[in-house]
């Protein structure tokens, strides 16, 4: 079935649209007026959907796809720039909600697995580097453009440097230049390229369902032990991310964009 389809199984959401299968919990991010951008509301329904892969005993897989051809372009940036801009307390608010959802995605006793068809941008390539699998179409194209705004990937990098290493992820920060799905796969970011994915859940989602959800909690504990991510990393990339977004350079060009939608380098000219 697919995430938007009706039928048994299907759970209908307002960011989202879920699809239940046998060993499956299908997830389709579902803003299409907002290209799949995350607010507040999507983060908080995906929590709400890894509660129901945990509440299934026989689920083993969570996959996370797009809709109409983007999977995600990250922070909605026309909400970031509305007439309430955040002040520290609720910028780091806001930061911690997502970088928890990504750490939950690392942590959760089920395989996550980001399938890829389209865009994945800002905080969209967060959701796939804490993904334990990344499936991607051809067409896929991944891109960090937060330099563009005076923001940086602060609660992606962690991740994204988790998959990709040091350098990859520095250069794909430091140029906001979009890199292909086969690209991203030379650099792991992707694990692996295919006119259509599905085949790969499948095959996934078999050998998935000869484990059981203790092991798979306990593994995803233990590796996440071996990795350089701490409270200390994590409280630096909630700090950094709160002192950009509420910078008045930063503030000026989210407001331009939400009131005229005039990119940063178009106000330039």
């Amino acid at each position: 079935m697919s995430p938007s389809g009706q039928g048994p199984g299907a759970v209908g959401f307002r960011a989202l649209r879920l699809a239940r299968e046998p060993g499956i919990l299908r997830v389709a991010l579902h803003r299409p007026e907002r290209s799949n951008s995350i607010d507040p509301t999507m983060i908080a329904e995906l929590h709400e959907a890894l509660d129901l892969a945990e509440a299934s005993d026989d689920c083993r897989l969570v996959v996370v796809e797009g809709s109409g051809g983007v999977f995600s372009t990250g922070m909605d940036l026309v909400d970031a720039g509305g007439s309430e801009l955040p002040d520290d307390a609720s910028a780091r608010e806001g930061a911690e909600r997502f970088l928890g959802l990504l750490r939950r995605f690392t942590t959760i006793p089920r395989i996550v697995v980001a399938k890829v068809d389209g865009q994945a941008a800002g905080g969209g390539v967060g959701l796939v580097a804490a993904a334990d699998f990344v499936y991607a179409t051809e067409r896929s194209r991944f891109s960090l453009p937060e330099a563009l705004w005076g923001l940086l990937p602060c609660c992606v990098a962690p991740f994204l440097i988790r998959r990709t290493g040091f350098q990859k992820a520095y250069a794909m920060t430091l140029s906001t230049q979009p890199v292909d799905a086969l690209r991203a796969a030379s650099f792991h970011l992707v694990d692996e390229v295919a006119e259509d994915p599905e085949p790969l859940v499948r095959r996934l989602a078999f050998r998935s369902s000869k484990l059981d959800g203790a092991t798979l909690g306990d593994l995803k504990r233990y590796y996440r032990r071996q990795w350089f991510l701490t409270d200390a990393h994590e409280e630096a990339a909630v700090e950094e991310f709160a002192r950009l977004i509420t910078s008045e350079g930063v503030r000026g060009r989210l407001q331009d964009f939400a009131r005229h939608q005039r990119l940063p380098w178009e106000a330039r000219r």
